[in-house]
């Protein structure tokens, strides 16, 4: 064999070896936005991840969108250096409980504009008196979840069904976030049922401020939790909510108001384990390494599909 024909042969391996190895895409991969205007919001950044398979066929994809998009995918952009791993979650998802695969809208939190932009607005403009004190004293600013909500499900769930492969009815879009972006999940899916049919709220801040100001198990702010529900939850309608939380740190103080919140949502027909889930997880403390353990469980839970 001449040299010409050893590289040839050299060269036909290797590109044999590549086409396999992108054709795999074992892991999906992650696109960046960064410096994404929307009206009304600080700027906004996106982390996207595209399933295995996305590259290589004509598949049309549902949609997870999930807040703090930093704390997602890559210690190294986390404020903690841990993270949710939801690519990784997706994917032990799709092996071991059979869902199929999503892509997955990260949307990272805008810095010091967090609290009031995923601060229930329809909440907030309810709360009185030290839930009320609490709130503000911690928003730094107007609150800005309701332009926050109509940019989600308007103009950059619009961008994503145009730039991506999706399926864009309610069913196949779901929305999942932790502590005040589980409120923010909660938000989304009462205030705009026809966009989400599918609603993550995990490790839900629902003393929305420092507890220590509020109170621990405050009665007033349960009720108002417990008539926020009732105004805005509705029939199921094919929709489906999760929600949990552990018993360590922040999560300690959730458990009185989660209790009154699932009799509420059961009381408007919602049939627990079907069109919603509610769970405690003793010792889990309100951290990524929590969520992103019991992560696959809710993919699992919330992604399935009927049938």
């Amino acid at each position: 064999m001449t040299g010409r024909h050893l590289l040839a042969l050299l060269g036909l391996l290797a590109a044999l070896l590549c086409g396999q190895a992108t054709a795999a895409q074992p892991a999906g991969r992650l696109i960046e936005y960064e410096h994404v205007a929307a009206e009304g919001l600080p700027e906004q950044r996106l982390t996207i991840w595209l399933p295995p398979g996305y590259d290589r066929g004509h598949r049309r994809y549902p949609v997870v969108y999930m807040h703090d998009g930093h704390n997602l995918f890559d210690p190294a952009k986390s404020n903690f250096n841990k993270v949710w791993a939801a690519d990784k979650a997706m994917l032990a998802a799709m092996r071991g409980q059979g869902i199929e695969p999503h892509i997955i809208v990260g949307i990272w939190a805008p810095g010091g504009d967090r609290y009031r932009q995923y601060l229930p607005q329809s909440l907030h403009d309810a709360a009185s008196g030290a839930p009320r004190a609490a709130m503000d004293a911690m928003i730094g600013g107007p609150v800005i979840s309701r332009a926050y909500l109509d940019w989600l499900a308007g103009p950059l769930k619009q961008w994503v069904d145009a730039r991506f492969r999706t399926r864009t009815g309610r069913d196949d879009t779901a929305i999942i976030g932790s502590s005040m972006g589980g409120l923010m999940s909660c938000y989304a899916i009462l205030e705009r049922p026809e966009t989400y049919g599918r609603a993550g709220c995990i490790s839900s801040h629902w003393p929305a401020a420092d507890p220590r100001k509020v109170g621990e198990a405050n009665p007033g702010l349960i009720a108002l939790w417990d008539r926020w529900f009732a105004e805005r939850l509705g029939h199921p309608d094919g929709r489906r909510i999760w929600l949990d939380h552990g018993t360590g740190t922040l999560d300690a103080y959730y458990g009185p108001y989660q209790q009154v919140i699932d009799a509420r949502i059961a009381a408007q027909g919602w049939r627990r384990g079907i069109d919603f889930e509610s769970k405690v997880y003793p010792g889990a403390e309100h951290e990524e390494n929590a969520w992103a353990a019991r992560l696959p469980e809710v993919l699992g839970w919330l992604l399935r599909r009927p049938g």
